[in-house]
């Protein structure tokens, strides 16, 4: 009875107006980023990230909607600050919100408007729109499979927080990590960025740190992580970390 009131509760909280306006809202914060400093309207690279980023978006929301609505409340939340999340990550995750509004902001910048830097062969930009959709997959299937995927450091005991060893979580214990850290880096390359790349590995370097310590939390407070990471021996790439 309780875990059916809390899913009447997350359906009350996501209703139509709130997930449109969301979505609206995070597409057009996001392509005001890309060309907003580009100083350009027709900037044909930065469209078509767009363009990938809402169509899965809407496949995103849609399924989420249907089949987890408890992830989707969650990942609604706009910024990744909470109550019950540990201090070291509030510094790690207001760091990674920061410097990645640059990740968007400096290509522009640098490609389009001041040519800071000679930009990428449009072989590496075609290559890396294209590398969007596997990770798109790949992330999709993440979130098939964890439904605790919270975006800060807690164990979520109102829902039951349990470990997840199916999937993509059988080959190494932070896949979604894994995801975004390519992610971090081909959104500038498909922009033709060389400098956008800065940004982007220093965000790697802030998920490493979060991954370690998110592990030590999981390990010490989360019930069977610990013979997880027996079974799954490595963080972000197998036979590496």
């Amino acid at each position: 009875m309780d875990r059916l009131l809390h899913w009447i509760d997350i359906m009350r909280e996501i209703n139509t107006f709130k997930l449109i306006s969301s979505f609206i809202f995070r597409m057009t914060f996001f392509s005001i980023a890309l060309l907003w400093p580009a100083g350009v309207w027709y900037w044909w690279e930065a469209w078509v990230i767009v363009l990938l980023w809402t169509v899965y978006g809407i496949f995103q929301l849609q399924y989420l909607l249907r089949h987890d609505p408890e992830l989707l409340a969650e990942r609604l939340k706009l910024v990744p600050l909470q109550k019950d999340q540990k201090i070291w990550d509030k510094i790690i995750m207001l760091q990674f919100l920061v410097v990645g509004i640059t990740l968007y902001i400096i290509p522009g910048l640098d490609i389009v408007r001041y040519g800071w830097s000679e930009p990428l062969a449009l072989w590496m930009r075609v290559f890396a729109m294209v590398a969007h959709i596997p990770c798109f997959v790949v992330l999709a299937w993440v979130m098939r499979e964890n439904t605790f995927l919270s975006q800060v450091v807690k164990i979520d005991e109102k829902r039951g927080h349990q470990v997840i060893s199916s999937g993509p979580y059988a080959l190494v214990r932070h896949p979604m990590y894994t995801i975004i850290i390519i992610l971090l880096f081909v959104v500038p390359v498909a922009l033709g960025s060389r400098i956008g790349l800065i940004p982007a590995t220093y965000l790697t370097v802030l998920l490493v740190i979060r991954t370690y310590f998110e592990d030590k939390t999981l390990y010490g407070e989360l019930a069977g992580y610990k013979a997880y990471t027996k079974k799954t021996r490595y963080r972000l790439v197998p036979g590496l970390w």
